[in-house]
């Protein structure tokens, strides 16, 4: 059984068990969270598809450990005219195990 969900503006096919990386979300390591966006649900009998959203469907996961991702360096430059910028930037995240799929 399978399903696919919708956070943080992306959408992940998580499995019972899984361990996913989702954009960070405003919780403590160790919580419970519900991702109620559900846009497919794979069941014994079939594929259920949501329009957009599947009705009562429901993935519940815990939160493993709030992070930064590698850092990766943003350097700006326009030749001939001495123009340069460099940044650094890491990604928040969030780190979920996925528990549960109802639906």
């Amino acid at each position: 059984m399978y399903a696919v969900i919708e956070t943080g503006g992306k959408q992940y096919k998580v499995q019972e068990g899984d361990t996913i990386f989702v954009e960070k979300i405003d919780s403590q390591e160790g919580d419970k969270i519900d991702f109620s966006k559900v846009l497919l649900v794979s069941k014994e009998d079939g594929l259920v598809v949501g329009k957009p959203f599947v009705e009562g469907a429901n993935v519940e996961g815990t939160v493993l450990k709030q992070g930064k991702a590698k850092k990766i360096v943003v350097f700006k430059y326009k030749p001939k005219k001495n123009y340069k910028r460099k940044q650094g930037h890491r990604q928040p995240y969030t780190k979920v195990k996925i528990e549960k799929i109802v639906g």
